[in-house]
């Protein structure tokens, strides 16, 4: 196995099965507010890891084929061309490497109640 056959050994195409997007820093409640919003949509979570907080949107690419290849190889979009394999989710999970990790409102609320103090107070 090396980088060029790697993706054909992963079930369910992992990196193909979510995205992530950086939130910038999450400092106000407001910041909070925004996210806990977020994370009551289906498939929506958040996370922090060394690099700061970002949503993770769990949600297939529309162009994955059922055997896990890409079905626009050919004319796939940059970041999927700059995409490096060498260490991925096949290795390791990307939980691993998270500080912080929201897979719900529930679990999110619980920490904005902890870190505001006056979470839910007038």
């Amino acid at each position: 196995m090396n980088a060029s056959n790697k993706c054909s050994f992963c079930p369910g195409t992992k990196c193909c099965s979510y995205i992530t997007e950086a939130l910038g820093p999450m400092r106000s409640k407001a910041d909070f507010e925004h996210l806990l919003w977020q994370v009551l949509h289906e498939g929506v979570e958040a996370y922090k890891d060394s690099d700061g907080w970002y949503l993770l949107i769990h949600t297939r690419c529309s162009h994955l084929k059922k055997n896990g290849s890409c079905g626009i190889y050919d004319s796939r979009p940059a970041i999927c061309r700059e995409y490096e394999n060498s260490w991925c989710e096949y290795d390791a999970p990307a939980e691993e490497g998270f500080m912080l990790h929201f897979r719900n409102y529930e679990q999110l609320l619980k920490y904005c109640k902890k870190r505001f103090k006056t979470w839910g107070k007038p």
